[in-house]
């Protein structure tokens, strides 16, 4: 997968590249990540990216002519086609879903806006699809093209030390595939600690035991900590069984559910 950045600031991404999965996934050709400044394309000596908007009001927008150029230079860097993902508090909620289906693409390209956002003409024309990390608004759009990098870089096959990784993570079930659930507790060395100990469950050396424990452990995480995700959708029956036992030895007490 080849994924280009159009930024101001596009050496803040590119930082990605030396470290954890993203780097692991650059080294074995699995990714590549190429920065693209839309000041490199802007006219005059100052090199101008930005002007007053129209209508009065603080802060600054970016220009239409800079990023146009920009996004055009980055597109014909590549003969593969690629939809262009404006990274913007307006745009669609990014989710395990919606991850998914990125990292399946041949190539992204990704637009960080800056100060009060980009001229919406530039947008209309030119942006075919816009992204959102979640209700909060961000000095620019690299922080939000990190996220999208790293979450895409973790599904190409063959980033992760161990396949079965991504399928357990939080919000790691495909459509059809069971509910969307938070992920299960996780221990390892030492057995007993002053904080507690590892439920005796997990040193039993019984799998379906195990499997079964940390199912229902997920469903109890998520009714506890995202209800919304288990109201929308629709439980098996083993499903509820399981998380109907969490919550009756939830409400007995502490220490009853390992």
């Amino acid at each position: 997968m080849r994924i280009d950045i159009v930024s101001l600031f596009p050496d803040f991404v590119a930082q990605l590249a030396g470290h954890g999965v993203v780097g692991r996934a650059l080294e074995r050709g699995l990714l590549s990540l190429h920065g693209w400044n839309p000041r490199d394309y802007a006219e005059g000596s100052y090199r101008r990216v930005d002007d007053r908007p129209f209508g009065g009001g603080p802060g600054m927008v970016m220009l239409v002519d800079p990023l146009r150029a920009c996004l055009a230079a980055a597109r014909a860097a590549d003969p593969a086609p690629a939809r262009v993902s404006y990274l913007s508090p307006q745009g669609q909620r990014l989710t395990q879903a919606r991850v998914r289906e990125l990292a399946a693409r041949e190539r992204l390209i990704l637009l960080c806006g800056r100060y009060e956002g980009i001229d919406e003409r530039l947008v209309a024309a030119e942006v075919d699809e816009e992204l959102s990390i979640g209700d909060y608004v961000l000095s620019g759009g690299e922080l939000a093209a990190a996220v999208v990098i790293d979450a895409v870089a973790r599904l190409q096959e063959g980033a992760l030390n161990d396949a079965e990784s991504a399928a357990q993570d939080s919000f790691g079930a495909d459509a059809g595939d069971g509910p969307l659930l938070l992920d299960c507790p996780h221990y390892t060395r030492p057995v007993e600690h002053a904080l507690g100990v590892v439920p005796s469950v997990l040193l039993s050396g019984n799998h379906a035991a195990i499997a079964r424990w940390r199912r229902q452990q997920a469903l109890g995480r998520t009714w506890l900590r995202r209800p919304d995700l288990i109201d929308r959708q629709a439980l098996s029956a083993a499903d509820r069984a399981l998380l109907d036992a969490f919550l009756a030895e939830s409400a007995a007490g502490p220490g009853k559910t390992g």
